[in-house]
């Protein structure tokens, strides 16, 4: 993702990207991903949750290049999360 995001070498329409033009597409995957379970189509949810995890990692750039968070303090701040949630 950080290659697509290159502003001189990446992908145009990826470097153009923001949190507010993703977050749709963000919304259509949890969808997919529900839907896939619906059906029972566990060759389709792999491949929604690829899609859904793009966008945690998508997400996660854009937030990085804004020096907010990684995707590594998203990971870590889920595995603290569920450590809390079952001591």
């Amino acid at each position: 993702m950080e290659a697509l995001r290159a502003p001189e070498t990446g992908c145009p329409w990826d470097v153009k990207q923001t949190f507010a033009t993703i977050a749709p597409y963000t919304i259509e995957e949890a969808y997919e991903v529900a839907d896939a379970i619906e059906r029972g189509d566990f060759e389709g949810l792999e491949e929604e949750l690829g899609d859904l995890l793009l966008q945690v990692v998508y997400h996660a750039q854009m937030a990085r290049e804004d020096k907010h968070f990684t995707f590594d303090d998203v990971v870590h701040g889920i595995a603290e999360k569920m450590i809390r949630r079952h001591p």
